[in-house]
């Protein structure tokens, strides 16, 4: 099974042509933790000959060092090469391995199993043709089983191996293998797995890995290394659809102007027609130059430069086509996401969008959707948590030229950025909207509709709940009162900043911005002040309805005023907040000259002046705003919220 062969002996070029000829085949090791990932893949390596003596002295004695076989050889050590992946016995980073057969090159991505390091595992499989999923025979299908399965399904791999590990263990028994096949099968019924096989094998002793198992008379179908060598991956890569993304123009003289780049797919000939995206001016090719010179015909993936018979424009981020086959141009798309940072995805906020050779500004505009990719539920949510997934809505700065994932990974996907530190937060595969209509796979417009108890009596479609999860808030309202000039209004407006940059929606009333709208025919007297927070109590009322927190700021004199108001907003999600300060501090804050007005009788009824001020004897927050910096103020505010869990 290895790559040895007479040819080196004889004639070195002949089997370095012979060697580079053959097919690749890149494919990930995936599962649940301990079930065998990286044990299987030293076997591999191990059996084909693909490990040289000194490198298997230094195993063995690590193996004894280590212990985990009980000072046998441990195939596991041959990736797990971080110190910390050899004391817990687990993989944490992708750990890639090169090894070649007499039929094929292979590269093997060792990812994670826990959860925790879904990022890694997705990393790995977006590369790959292949996936074997490793079972651990004595516990079947478990919930990295299924998480792995779906990140599989949802990267496109078609072609899926699944290894029920460690036979060993259960007495090589046919009946718990077929057990675990149809329990796999029960669940991968809702994936997209075209390809699906079943082998199974033993690890570490090496059973039904390359050599077929005497102790599993009963399974007479391919080894693991037979089936990697001859699964046939010809018709993966599309072929039909040319798409050329210009990631530099090549200009060394005069007379030589070139496109350079790499084939996301298709195949391109000397003299055929092409078509320049975004300006769709046409030429045809006159060079396909290469490093080792010019070619007559190239597909994907290779790296080419072509030269056109017409001086066109043509620069990095335009892509050449057929003019027959153009790809969808457009600024907005749906997107499954991967999020990959510790800091949550923030609806709306501005990053950095990387599809193919354009890079563009843009924002996540909304969150379709949050899958668990444990159970495949999918629910609403305000919010990607690292190593969570998602559909998205996208919006762009101007338009890329895309194909949906499934058909063209290299054209179907993007990466997300952030601006400010230029780390990659994100990976993202196109939708087709119309493909989604017709698979259950990304979920339908029903599985998002909630019940929320209010059925035929309400004539919205969207439900407390789902709003709740999308905005990841509890719907609230907080009163800030206190006299005029007491920094109610500043704090509030302090509060709605932090709240928004957290990626809440919240929104202020002002009782004096209130004045000029809605309330402008109310004056200052006790009855219209009370007025004003009625009315503007029912637009409270109406905004947390809608999923909003609203921070209303007014002076709200009396206790009975603001009983009302709690009673109009509801009392279960109305908190008080009184910002207390003195009579002299509050005539030294005035801008706006309302007490000297109060002290001539122009305002009547002023509190603090001419009317008492009933300061809140039961207040859910006092901000004593002469010690207190507004800053001090809003995190007080913000940590009630939190508290009271209206936000997360």
């Amino acid at each position: 099974m290895s790559h040895q062969s007479e040819l080196i002996a004889t004639d070195i070029d002949a089997y370095l042509a012979q060697h580079e000829r053959k097919e690749l085949l890149r494919f990930i090791t995936c599962g649940s933790v301990d079930d065998g990932k990286s044990t299987l893949i030293g076997r591999l390596l191990y059996d084909s000959k693909m490990l040289y003596e000194d490198q298997l002295a230094q195993l063995e004695s690590e193996s004894k060092v280590h212990g985990t076989v009980g000072g046998g050889f441990d195939p596991a050590l041959v990736t797990d090469g971080l110190k910390a992946e050899r004391e817990q016995g687990i993989t944490i980073d992708v750990a890639y391995r090169y090894f070649s057969t007499a039929r094929r090159k292979f590269i093997i991505a060792d990812t994670p199993g826990h959860e925790q390091y879904t990022r890694n595992m997705a990393t790995g499989a977006s590369t790959a043709d292949l996936a074997v999923i490793l079972i651990d025979a004595r516990y079947g299908v478990l919930t990295q089983t299924r998480r792995h399965s779906f990140i599989v399904s949802l990267l496109g791999i078609r072609h899926i191996v699944v290894t029920v590990n460690k036979m060993d263990l259960v007495g090589f028994s046919q009946e718990r293998f077929d057990q675990i096949c149809n329990d796999y099968r029960e669940f991968a019924t809702r994936l997209d797995l075209p390809d699906l096989h079943f082998i199974p094998i033993s690890a570490l002793n090496g059973d039904n890995v390359v050599e077929p198992s005497p102790s599993m008379p009963w399974y007479r179908g391919s080894t693991l290394m037979n089936f990697l060598e001859t699964v046939y991956i010809g018709s993966d890569r599309n072929l039909e659809d040319f798409r050329f993304p210009v990631q530099y123009v090549n200009r060394p003289n005069l007379d030589f102007r070139g496109f350079c780049g790499t084939l996301s797919s298709g195949i391109i000939r000397r003299g055929d027609e092409v078509m320049v995206m975004p300006s769709r001016r046409t030429s045809r090719v006159k060079q396909i130059v290469t490093y080792d010179g010019e070619i007559e015909e190239a597909f994907a993936p290779q790296s080419i430069t072509l030269t056109l018979t017409d001086e066109v424009d043509c620069s990095r981020g335009d892509m050449l086509v057929r003019p027959g086959n153009v790809p969808k141009s457009s600024n907005d798309f749906d997107a499954m996401i991967v999020w990959m940072s510790a800091e949550a995805m923030v609806p709306g906020k501005t990053y950095l969008f990387k599809h193919t050779s354009q890079t563009c500004a843009g924002q996540i505009d909304s969150l379709r959707y949050r899958v668990d990719v444990n159970s495949m539920h999918r629910s609403p949510a305000p919010d990607l948590q690292l190593n969570e997934i998602g559909r998205c809505h996208v919006s762009l700065s101007q338009p890329v030229f895309y194909d949906a994932y499934r058909r063209n990974r290299g054209t179907g996907a993007f990466i997300v950025i952030d601006r400010i530190t230029n780390v990659t937060v994100a990976a993202g595969m196109i939708l087709d909207r119309e493909m989604m209509k017709r698979s259950s796979f990304y979920g339908t417009e029903a599985e998002l509709a909630g019940a929320d108890g209010e059925g035929a009596n309400s004539l919205t479609q969207v439900s407390s709940q789902e709003r709740e999860a999308r905005f990841g808030q509890t719907p609230a309202t907080v009163l800030l009162t206190g006299l005029s000039g007491s920094g109610k209004s500043s704090i509030a407006y302090g509060v709605e900043r932090a709240l928004f940059d957290m990626g809440r929606t919240v929104a202020v009333l002002d009782g004096e911005v209130v004045r000029r709208g809605i309330n402008r025919d109310l004056g200052y007297s006790l009855e219209d002040r009370s007025e004003n927070l009625r009315r503007s109590g029912h637009l409270a009322k109406l905004l947390n309805d809608n999923g909003m927190l609203v921070l209303a700021a007014f002076v709200a004199p009396s206790d009975a005023g603001r009983e009302k108001f709690a009673e109009l907003v509801g009392k279960n999600r109305s908190m008080v907040v009184h910002c207390q300060a003195s009579e002299k501090a509050c005539r030294e804050r005035d801008q706006r000259g309302h007490y000297a007005a109060a002290d001539r009788g122009e305002l009547p009824s002023y509190p603090g002046v001419s009317a008492p001020y009933e300061a809140p004897a039961n207040a859910d927050l006092v901000l004593d705003t002469e010690k207190l910096s507004v800053a001090e103020c809003v995190e007080k505010v913000v940590s009630l919220l939190k508290e009271r869990k209206f936000i997360r």
